[in-house]
């Protein structure tokens, strides 16, 4: 391994640790401020008066610039997959901090979303040569992605003026497609600033075409979109729940959207294709296994059986806290 790559892993690395790291800081700073003020999963913004919230948000923006940095070193079949790192840290810390509890069958999702994600981008083609910024521009508005954007933009809409106020905070798809979609052209226009700063540095000056600052500002809108909406679904679902299926969607529609701008799958072979395919299937059975999860965690999927279990020791919990023996239970519910 050459060193410009060694230096690309240490940074895709150092990446998944501070963004696997900030999902969990984030959730207690939203805890924190939802205990004083509206939660932000009723569309309050009162985190943002709490510092351990801002300390979740600087180290997800650090670990943002060093995925950035890494892919000025290494390629991108090496970079991208580590991303899937960041579930597992999130998980992992969110059992040990959060005290939250993945079921069994939420770790065989977690596994085949990133077993599923890794196969696409490993079988992703190679980046395609840009000399200027406007060559971008001029991919970006040709029919095919234009059409990608004008249904991203309208289904986003409808995700936020429909189905959010309706199912928000009982569909964790609804949150996380918003931040997906709108993700996947943020990760366009990134590039396309990226590939600018590259050949400013390299001395073909591309700050002084309005392109470049047109990316930039879809990037800023962009962004702002994904943070509001993803702080939404932090406060209301289960962290190693939200995080799993975040990056599958946010890896699966950033790759749908670069094929459609780069046309990535005219440079590979039906082999590759069908490879990617795969991916994607082994990423709905994660997806299926997550959502599954979460019915089990809320009681819906239990048998008759263990719910009258269940609801029988948690009134005896709420009997117990009320400084009730257990002996004495028993005969206030004797008729």
């Amino acid at each position: 391994m050459s060193s410009d790559n060694i230096k690309g892993l240490i940074l895709a690395l150092s990446s998944s640790i501070f963004i696997g790291s900030s999902f969990i800081v984030k959730k207690k700073g939203l805890k924190k401020a939802g205990a004083s003020g509206v939660r932000a999963g009723f569309g309050g913004y009162s985190y943002l008066y709490e510092p351990l919230w801002w300390v979740g948000m600087i180290t997800m923006v650090v670990g943002e610039i060093a995925n950035f940095a890494a892919y000025a070193f290494a390629p991108a079949i090496l970079v991208t997959p580590l991303g899937a790192l960041s579930i597992i840290i999130s998980a992992a810390l969110a059992h040990i901090i959060l005290r939250e509890r993945l079921h069994i069958f939420g770790i065989l999702g977690c596994i085949l979303c990133v077993v599923g994600s890794t196969t696409i981008v490993l079988h992703a083609p190679a980046e395609r040569e840009i000399e200027s910024v406007i060559e971008v521009w001029n991919l970006a508005t040709e029919p095919a992605f234009l059409l990608y954007a004008a249904l991203v933009i309208t289904a986003v809409f409808i995700l936020i003026f429909h189905y959010i106020p309706q199912y928000g905070q009982t569909h964790i798809m609804v949150y996380i497609g918003v931040c997906s979609l709108v993700g996947s052209l943020s990760v366009m226009s990134v590039k396309a600033i990226g590939i600018a700063l590259k050949l400013t540095l390299s001395g073909m000056n591309q700050l002084i075409y309005p392109q470049t600052w047109a990316f930039t500002l879809i990037v800023i809108v962009c962004v702002l979109t994904q943070m509001n909406y993803l702080n939404m679904a932090l406060d209301t679902f289960n962290t190693a729940v939200v995080s799993p299926i975040y990056y599958v969607m946010f890896t699966s529609l950033t790759i749908l959207a670069s094929v459609i701008m780069f046309k990535d799958w005219d440079r590979q072979n039906p082999t590759q294709i069908v490879t990617e395919m795969c991916g994607f299937v082994t990423i709905l059975a994660g997806t299926f296994l997550l959502h599954k999860t979460k019915d089990l965690g809320d009681g819906s999927s239990l048998t008759p059986s263990m719910s009258l279990r269940l609801s029988k020791h948690a009134d005896d919990d709420d009997l117990e806290s009320e400084g009730i023996p257990l002996r004495r239970q028993e005969s206030l519910r004797t008729p």
